[in-house]
C-alpha cells in the first residue's frame, strides 16, 4: 500500500510503498477513506506532545473507513461497516474507563498516529474498541472531524459545564478545535465570542457561523459586547500566550471557569487563592474526550447541528505543504488527507 512515513523527529513526510498491515487478535483492518489534519499530528511528528515510540511511523489519528478485515476475536459480522478511530489507546477495563472517562486510562498506552502506525495511508488497523461507528450517510472529510475537533469539544463543554445564556470565549477559534468549539459550545446553550489574530478568519466566522469575533491574541475588556458588562463566563484558550492567559483570568466573571487546551507550551495561569475563593473562579484543564462523546460528537454532526469545516483537502503529494501552512497559522478549521485523492 501507498504511505506517507516520517523517519525522524521534524524530518519530513516520505510517501512510500509499504506492506500492508494485518490486524491482530482484537483488531480490525480500515481502508482509510479520509483522514484529519490538524496541529496535533505536526506537534507529534515534531517531538512535541506524544512523539512516535518508534520511527518509522505512519501519522494520522482523525480517520474514517471501512473495516475490509478483522482478527481473530471480532465479530466477523464487523466487516463492511464503515467507522472511525477513537485515538486513544486504551484498556476499557480500569477503574476510569468502565466511568467513561477512557481519556484518562490508567493503562493508557499512547495514540493512533504515534504509538501505532495511523490513518496517512490507504489501509490502517485499529484495536476493534478503536473503531466506533459511523453514522450513515456522513461524507467521510466531514467525519474526519469528529473524533478531535468536536469530539474535543464536546468534552470541554461538559467539563466547563456551559450552561444556555453564559459568555464563552474561544480564544484561537480559527484553528481546527477553535472553530468546532464555537460551535458545540453554542450548540449547549452558550452566547459565544470568536477571539483569535487572523481577521480573515474571523471575517469567515461572522459570515458563515453568524458568530460576531475580535482580532486580537488577547481579551480586550472594551472590546466585549455591551451587554456582557466586561466579563464572561467561560473561557477556552486554544493559544496558550501568557497575556491571553492573564487577560482571560481577569476577565471572568464570578463563577467563571477558564478552560486551559495547550499541552506544547510553558505558559502559565497565576491564580491568586483570594480570587478562587471570592470570586469563586476555576482554572480547568481538559484532555480529549471519551469514547461516548466521540459518538456524541458524530450524533451532533450527523443531525445538521455542527458544520465541519475543512479549510484545504489533500492526497499524499499535498500532506507536506499542508503541515506547513498549519505551522504557519495559515489554515482555517481542519484539513483532510484523502488517499484516492
Amino acid at each position: 500500500m501507498r504511505a506517507a512515513r516520517i523517519h525522524e523527529l521534524g524530518g519530513p513526510l516520505l510517501v512510500e510503498q509499504v506492506d500492508d498491515p494485518a490486524p491482530r487478535d482484537g483488531e480490525v483492518l480500515v481502508a482509510v477513506e479520509a483522514c484529519g489534519v490538524g496541529l496535533t499530528v505536526v506537534h507529534y511528528t515534531s517531538a512535541g506532545l506524544l512523539g512516535p515510540h518508534e520511527l518509522p511511523r505512519i501519522p494520522g489519528h482523525e480517520f474514517a473507513g471501512t473495516i475490509v478485515a478483522v482478527g481473530a476475536g471480532v465479530d466477523r459480522a464487523r466487516v463492511g461497516q464503515r467507522v472511525i478511530a477513537y485515538f486513544y489507546l486504551v484498556c476499557g477495563l480500569c477503574r476510569r474507563c468502565l466511568a467513561g472517562e477512557d481519556q484518562l486510562c490508567e493503562r493508557f498506552a499512547g495514540t493512533v498516529g504515534s504509538a501505532v502506525d495511523g490513518g496517512y495511508a490507504e489501509l490502517a488497523v485499529l484495536p476493534a474498541h478503536n473503531a466506533l461507528p459511523l453514522p450513515e450517510g456522513l461524507d467521510a472529510v466531514a467525519a474526519t472531524t469528529i473524533p478531535d475537533a468536536i469530539a474535543t469539544p464536546v468534552h470541554v463543554a461538559r467539563r466547563a459545564a456551559i450552561r444556555p445564556g453564559e459568555r464563552v470565549g474561544v480564544i484561537g477559534a480559527g484553528g481546527g478545535v477553535g472553530i468546532h468549539m464555537l460551535q458545540v459550545a453554542r450548540e449547549f446553550g452558550g452566547e459565544v465570542l470568536a477571539i483569535d489574530l487572523d481577521a480573515a478568519k474571523l471575517d469567515f466566522i461572522e459570515r458563515e457561523l453568524g458568530i460576531p469575533g475580535i482580532a486580537s491574541a488577547a481579551i480586550d475588556r472594551g472590546a466585549l459586547p455591551a451587554p456582557w458588562g466586561g466579563s464572561l463566563d467561560v473561557i477556552v484558550d486554544f493559544a496558550g500566550a501568557p497575556d491571553g492567559l492573564r487577560s482571560a483570568f481577569e476577565l471572568l466573571a464570578p463563577g467563571g471557569r477558564l478552560v486551559c487546551m495547550t499541552g506544547h507550551t510553558g505558559a502559565a495561569v497565576e491564580a491568586v487563592s483570594r480570587e478562587l475563593v471570592f470570586r469563586q473562579l476555576a482554572v480547568i484543564g481538559s484532555r480529549y474526550a471519551s469514547r461516548g462523546e466521540v459518538a456524541q460528537a458524530a450524533s451532533l454532526l450527523a443531525g445538521g447541528r455542527l458544520r465541519a469545516i475543512i479549510g484545504s483537502e489533500v492526497g499524499f503529494d499535498g500532506l507536506e505543504q499542508l503541515h506547513g501552512r498549519l505551522r504557519r497559522g495559515e489554515l482555517l478549521g481542519r484539513g483532510a488527507f484523502v488517499p484516492a485523492g
